[in-house]
């Protein structure tokens, strides 16, 4: 006989289950697999707890990808249940409660190893920062804002299964475009390549839209592409084992796809909660790479202008990609671990030397490339958020974070590495989960003693709300401050 002992859980669905469990020991069947592994092992799990209806959350989750109740948002990584479809992320697209234990002195007191790098203040950078709330964007029919992109002054906001297209200049709605299929779940990312627009989508597809005349968008085809599909399920060696009794074409994602981003102008990458890295062309839209990136979900990617790929994971490490010398594909060139939870969104700056990182652990963690090698190590951390840091935005020398603490900080870097926190953005009533700059629109003035750089900022929340912001930097010249440069926001 095996029994089976459940972790102390004071809640009546818990007490039900140790109790049941109590007197009505299991046999294992044939071969020691049980059933029941998964279900006792998704409701023993700290990472994301049903607090509405558990039974009705694990079936909804396996079959949509996003449970219908609430969960319990914890301080700690997530994983990926072999039997389900979706990780248990920070990303999942499901409402947030959080515990007493999120603000705990323990959880407070995270990566205690890595040196502070605010050091600086706006004074000591001769700095003065404005900040002006300019209006509100809402998404009709009301939905979380899961992703935003800007393109040519054009916004697109991600929300639920429908891309909002917004005007950065008047604000005014263009155009509402959506797959047809509502099954398709909500649209994770947005990227962009000679006229065409990505979307990456929950059911683990890929799409591709056209941009007609009138500024409206029509979609042209799915990634993988059915000539591709045919092409390789002939094949046998083409399969692969994505889970127990399931199997997928390597060129397929099986989870939601959570990001995309172009390498250069043939190639194009995405990721997933599939722990997947795969690598397309964007000639004929096949999928020519396949690599086994990470043992968790993938929450967020970025390319460097050298063609350098960064992934970031819910099992806490960032991983570098890149064609070593004489190979044709990528491979792995460093692992980058000190996070302590998932991490959940990547930032580059301008020429790719300095990598962003921002997790559940509520700090952001700053990169530098050392001159001996070819990879980055960590130089300190930037901390302020209450909250896990869930978006990422790098624009010139100014850092943009949103948090699920609802605010936005903005960070300056000045000499040696140090930063200083501008100021903090606030209004939202829930987590922050996108950031966008409009770089185009950016503006610079300067006089005899003042160089002033405007930015215009959007932030979406899980409220459903596009908040749109203009943000003021004001370097003030003096005979003691000249060493320090001038910001430039360039596009």
């Amino acid at each position: 006989m095996l029994y089976i002992s459940f972790p102390s859980f004071s809640s009546p669905f818990h007490l039900f289950i140790n109790t049941f469990f109590s007197k009505h020991p299991l046999s294992p069947p044939a071969g020691g697999n049980m059933k029941l592994r998964s279900f006792l092992s998704t409701c023993s799990a700290t990472i994301c707890t049903a607090t509405d209806d558990d039974t009705t959350t694990i079936t909804h989750r396996q079959k949509y990808g996003a449970p219908p109740g609430k969960l319990l948002f914890s301080d700690t990584s997530s994983s990926i249940s072999d039997t389900t479809t979706t990780a248990t992320s920070p990303s999942l697209d499901t409402s947030y409660s959080y515990s007493s234990s999120l603000h705990s002195n323990l959880s407070l007191q995270t990566l205690p190893s890595v040196p502070s790098l605010q050091k600086l203040s706006p004074d000591t950078l001769n700095l003065a920062v404005s900040h002006g709330y300019l209006t509100s964007l809402k998404p009709s029919p009301p939905g979380r804002v899961n992703y935003l992109a800007v393109h040519n002054h054009l916004l697109y906001a991600a929300s639920g299964n429908l891309i909002h297209v917004f005007d950065t200049t008047s604000f005014a709605l263009l155009d509402v475009f959506s797959v047809n299929d509502s099954s398709s779940g909500s649209v994770k990312s947005v990227a962009f390549h000679n006229g065409k627009v990505f979307t990456a989508h929950q059911d683990s597809k890929i799409r591709l839209w056209k941009l007609t005349e009138n500024k409206r968008h029509k979609h042209a085809t799915t990634l993988p592409t059915m000539e591709d599909r045919l092409l390789r399920s002939i094949l046998n060696k083409n399969y692969v084992n994505v889970r127990r009794h399931r199997r997928r074409l390597w060129i397929e994602h099986h989870d939601a796809v959570t990001g995309l981003a172009m390498i250069d102008n043939q190639l194009m990458c995405s990721v997933s909660w599939d722990k997947y890295l795969k690598i397309w062309k964007t000639s004929n839209f096949r999928c020519v790479e396949s690599i086994k990136a990470h043992d968790d979900a993938i929450n967020a990617v970025v390319v460097a202008a050298d063609g350098t790929i960064y992934t970031g994971s819910a099992d806490r490490r960032i991983k570098v990609w890149g064609k070593l010398f004489g190979e044709k594909k990528h491979g792995l060139i460093a692992t980058l671990e000190k996070h302590k939870s998932a991490v959940n969104a990547l930032a580059l700056n301008d020429v790719g030397s300095v990598l962003f990182s921002g997790a559940c652990d509520r700090s952001i963690l700053v990169w530098e490339k050392e001159d001996s090698a070819n990879h980055m190590a960590v130089t300190g951390a930037l901390r302020g958020h209450s909250k896990a840091i869930l978006c990422l935005i790098n624009v010139s020398n100014l850092l943009f974070s949103g948090s699920a603490d609802r605010t936005v900080r903005i960070w300056q870097r000045g000499s040696h590495g140090k930063f200083c926190c501008l100021t903090v953005l606030d209004g939202h009533t829930e987590p922050v989960r996108s950031l966008v700059a409009d770089t185009n629109s950016s503006e610079e003035s300067v006089s005899e003693s003042v160089s002033t750089s405007t930015v215009k900022v959007f932030s979406g929340s899980f409220a459903g709300e596009i908040k749109v912001w203009k943000v003021e930097v004001s370097n003030i010249a003096s005979p003691m401050s000249s060493h320090l440069s001038k910001l430039k926001l360039r596009s």
